[in-house]
């Protein structure tokens, strides 16, 4: 008796078989007109499911006053989600860069809370935290955006380079999560999207510190997976290539750039909206039994 043959029930012995073995004849015809009478057909598409009922979610989106930190913003308040960002208050330029955000994000008719932390401190973290939940009636989103680069060769690279970019880029990101999950484990629901780079996968020349940072928040993400994974919030990253109009990039010299389009699959650079819409997906519920992932948004530059 053949392997697949051996686990079928004994009531099947004598039937008549049909393709795969399995009954056919009358029998096998009442089965599977029992089978269709149970599905329940879907009449109408459920467009909330396309971003996962987000209207009234609280949002908190480090970093969001400019590039792909405000591109993710805009999007979660178009679909109705209450937004608080932090922004690292350098002097007038970073403060008016935050108000046209806010003024952005307002104009979704959603209510905003934007302060000047720097989420390299715990203590800053755990206010800022708290203010947001008490301010616009709870949390339900954690997106860790903020980031810096100090890119040069490691035996140039100081020590005040390493210890700015792993505090920003991967303990900022520690802190930020600590505190929300309080709230998030409480609730017993959440998303938590950590904008890792395809750089903590693969590194380039002069990256070390950022390399190191985005290799981190990587494992950061898969370890928060599993210990929030039994209340219920949902832990990714997305892992953006070179995007264009950031800060990030501003820096990098056009040749290189260049380069980037010619070895990208898809030919081009991303813009912040391309790495915005992943997020969006992962904070909505279309994504509720995703978690633990790393999501490339590099235009095939890794393949």
């Amino acid at each position: 008796m053949s392997p697949e043959r051996e686990d079928r029930p004994e009531s099947w012995a004598g039937e008549e078989q049909g393709p795969e073995g399995y009954p056919g004849g009358e029998w096998g015809d009442q089965a599977v007109d029992q089978l269709l009478d149970e599905v329940v057909p879907e009449t109408q598409p459920q467009p909330e499911l396309a971003v996962g009922g987000l209207r009234g979610r609280v949002a908190l989106v480090t970093g969001a006053s400019t590039g792909i930190g405000r591109a993710i913003a805009l999007e979660l308040a178009a679909c109705g989600a209450h937004i608080a960002f932090n922004f690292l208050d350098e002097g007038p330029e970073s403060e008016q860069d935050a108000e046209d955000a806010a003024r952005a994000f307002r104009s979704m008719e959603v209510r905003v809370l934007f302060r000047g932390c720097d989420i390299r401190d715990p203590d800053q973290v755990r206010a800022f935290v708290k203010e947001a939940h008490d301010e616009l009636g709870g949390l339900h989103i954690l997106v860790n955006n903020a980031g810096i680069g100090r890119d040069r060769a490691m035996w140039r690279m100081t020590d005040q380079d390493w210890k700015d970019v792993l505090d920003t880029n991967l303990s900022g990101a520690f802190y930020c999560t600590r505190e929300v999950a309080l709230y998030l484990r409480a609730q017993e629901y959440g998303k938590i999207v950590n904008i890792a780079s395809v750089h903590g996968i693969r590194s380039e020349f002069g990256l070390a510190n950022y390399c190191s940072s985005k290799a981190g928040l990587i494992g950061l993400t898969r370890s928060t997976a599993v210990e929030l994974g039994p209340s219920n919030v949902n832990v990714n990253a997305v892992a953006p290539g070179y995007i264009r109009t950031t800060r990030l990039t501003e820096q990098v010299p056009a040749e290189i750039l260049d380069r980037v389009r010619e070895r990208s699959a898809l030919g081009r650079l991303g813009d912040p909206q391309d790495v915005a819409h992943v997020v969006l997906f992962l904070c909505s519920e279309a994504a509720r039994h995703i978690t633990g992932a790393v999501i490339p948004v590099d235009g095939g530059d890794s393949l």
